[in-house]
């Protein structure tokens, strides 16, 4: 499988599982219509039409591209731990109860652990 190079920042969070600062992504307030993509292996992790605002500073998403990633426990064994499923890539965490959307489910992403790409066609 090939791997895009990260810079020691994106290795930091994608390899080493740490979080950016809240409200300093560039995905954040993102509203384009598109796919978001791993970054390190550019496999399609989200639908835009999945994104909402929950607030919390991440790219918050209510469902995921279908078989797109793993959770894993965290060590803690409160928060769930997502991953890219083809490369292991850390994204963040999914939490669920909230009652954010209908869905019930918040993933909450670090913005640098994504690549975005836009639909052709915006409506």
């Amino acid at each position: 499988m090939k791997l895009n190079k990260l810079t020691p920042e994106e290795a930091k969070i994608i390899i080493e599982k740490g979080t950016e600062a809240p409200f300093t992504g560039i995905y954040t307030d993102n509203k384009e219509k598109g796919t978001y993509l791993c970054k390190q292996c550019n496999t399609p992790l989200f639908k835009s039409e999945d994104k909402f605002d929950s607030g919390c500073g991440w790219p918050s998403f209510d469902d995921e591209i279908k078989g797109a990633m793993k959770r894993i426990k965290d060590k803690d064994g409160v928060r769930t731990e997502i991953q890219c499923a083809k490369c292991g890539a850390h994204l963040g965490h999914v939490f669920e109860g909230e009652n954010f959307t209908r869905k019930n489910v918040r993933h909450c992403v670090n913005s640098i652990s994504l690549n975005f790409v836009k639909n052709e066609r915006q409506r």
